[in-house]
């Protein structure tokens, strides 16, 4: 146990500032401060001796020199040995048994719109990281607090042992101090090593290598903290947790209701809000293990119809699946629920009579997402590291591709190849996508070849393909592939172009007499 006598405050959060100020005065603890923090003390008439005055120096540049001082680094970091204890009696160094400090706010100042580098310069703390981590290394004699949600702990700690801290405590609070300054650095860090993407021109198209090392900084560092502990991964041998960067408050969702959210739910309502928020007009998906089973989009802004389009695709696979849209959810879609299974319903939002009806399914997972979070990086590990790019981000409008065939699409298929090419962009590689009416009829995903894919698609079909157009998520490498989607009674086709065979498979598409656009990038999902 130690005794606290004398306590360092400098803190930028003033909540709870004062309650702690007074419990510590309440047990003889002498206070020593600055700047604003002295100042809220002092208005509140707690005792408190300024740094100035106990260093005998003044503040200087600003109030960027203050606690960068022998006396205040030897009163912390002052151990009980005689040797120290010689040291600090010939100069005079009273010991510091308490540390509380948090740091400029830094992130928060970066989050702000239109903020300045000269602003954010002004946000690295320099002296709060240096009195933290001293007190956190003298953890053996010396307590530091970091987050006023730990006071109410501490002053308990105090009231109970009349003004003693254990050993354990202070253990746990250096533990935590350690990784405030830890996730500090890492945020300026992470600020400073924005690189500014090359310009158009800088690079040389073809230097892809080049230009991504304008884009991703040679080093990086992330600080992440716990969301969420999840019962389990993939599987149940498998442990697992969601994490969040440090700064993000939210997950970019509310679960409003149901059970609790399983690291398979977390990566399927992912993939099922991306496709749901590229759908055009009203649309609805339902996700199966990342893929759609299910899509359609409807003008009629009718999200219970838009529904029923998308389940009439697969209605068997979509058991156990998951439900977004990517408008409000009314009363009539929620009718439409009844009597099948689902792990989650996603929705930018939900009217009272939804909700109302939605609370009868206790078990399904509600969740209201934030259309306005997008993530920028994609994270994967991959061997004993991480692979960091750039999440594929919006789509092509299909008008502006090129006819690679004789004949054009007629005015009515443009939509359809756009809403075929954007639900493909979101179904796993090698991956084809028969739709007609804007509604999803056919999938063909993962598979090792592109025919197989077709394959596959042709096989699951439930509703006609006689009439529809199919997507492609990457070239056609032969032409047999796309003689069997026109053997289905396709219009036409959209896909990225770019095979050395693509003359083989345009002079495929003009002898079934299909329209084939091509869109010059393709959208591999791995």
């Amino acid at each position: 146990m130690v005794k606290i006598r004398r306590a360092l405050l400098s803190v930028s959060d003033k909540q709870g500032l004062v309650e702690l100020g007074r419990a510590l005065t309440r047990h003889g603890v002498e206070l020593i401060s600055s700047g604003g923090t002295a100042r809220q003390l002092r208005e509140s008439d707690i005792p408190v001796e300024s740094v100035a005055t106990f260093t005998g120096a003044p503040e200087i540049l600003g109030g960027r020199v203050k606690t960068l001082h022998p006396r205040v680094f030897g009163g912390i970091l002052a151990r009980s040995t005689d040797e120290h204890q010689a040291e600090v009696i010939e100069h005079n160094i009273p010991p510091i048994d308490l540390v509380v400090v948090n740091l400029y706010p830094f992130v928060e100042t970066i989050q702000r719109a239109g903020v300045t580098r000269s602003e954010a310069v002004e946000q690295v703390d320099i002296g709060g990281p240096s009195l933290i981590r001293a007190a956190a290394k003298n953890h053996e004699r010396v307590a530091v607090v970091v987050s006023p949600g730990d006071y109410g702990a501490l002053i308990e700690a105090l009231d109970t042992s009349g003004g003693e801290l254990s050993l354990a405590l202070r253990q746990r609070l250096a533990a935590q101090a350690f990784a405030y300054t830890a996730a500090y650095d890492v945020a300026i860090s992470s600020y400073f090593s924005q690189e500014v993407a090359p310009q158009a021109g800088e690079v040389e198209a073809t230097d892809k290598k080049k230009a991504n090392e304008g884009v991703f900084a040679p080093e990086l560092a992330v600080h992440l903290e716990r969301a969420q502990a999840l019962r389990y991964g993939e599987n149940p041998h498998q442990q697992a947790a969601f994490y969040l960067p440090r700064g993000v408050t939210a997950p970019g969702f509310t679960q409003l209701q149901g059970k609790e959210l399983s690291y398979n739910n977390l990566v399927d309502a992912d993939a099922a809000w991306a496709l749901a928020r590229e759908l055009p007009d009203t649309g609805v998906c339902v996700i199966k293990h990342t893929n759609a089973c299910g899509a359609a989009s409807v003008a009629s802004g009718d999200v219970a119809e838009g529904f029923r389009r998308a389940l009439a695709g697969d209605p068997v696979s979509a058991y156990g699946g998951i439900v977004a849209c990517n408008t409000r959810v009314d009363e009539a879609f929620v009718r439409e629920l009844k009597g099948i299974f689902f792990e989650a319903l996603i929705a930018p939002d939900f009217d009272d009579a939804a909700l109302a009806r939605l609370s009868r399914k206790k078990k399904l997972r509600v969740l209201k997402v934030d259309p306005t979070c997008h993530p920028e990086l994609q994270w994967r590990s991959a061997f004993s590291g991480l692979l960091l790019q750039q999440v594929d981000t919006g789509i092509e409008v299909v008008r502006e591709g090129s006819v690679a065939t004789k004949r054009a699409p007629e005015e009515e298929d443009w939509a359809e190849l756009q809403f075929a090419w954007i639900v493909c962009k979101h179904i796993k590689s090698n991956a084809i996508v028969f739709t007609r009416d804007r509604q999803l009829v056919g999938v063909g995903a993962g598979q090792m070849s592109r025919v197989d894919s077709v394959k596959l698609a042709l096989s699951r079909a439930v509703l006609p393909t006689e009439g529809g157009v199919v997507a492609s998520d990457a070239f056609f490498p032969f032409r047999d592939g796309l003689d069997l989607c026109a053997e289905a009674g396709i219009r036409g086709v959209v896909q990225p172009g770019g095979s050395i065979r693509d003359d083989e498979v345009v002079t495929a598409a003009d002898e079934h007499q299909l329209a084939m656009i091509f869109t010059g990038a393709r959208h591999f999902r791995h």
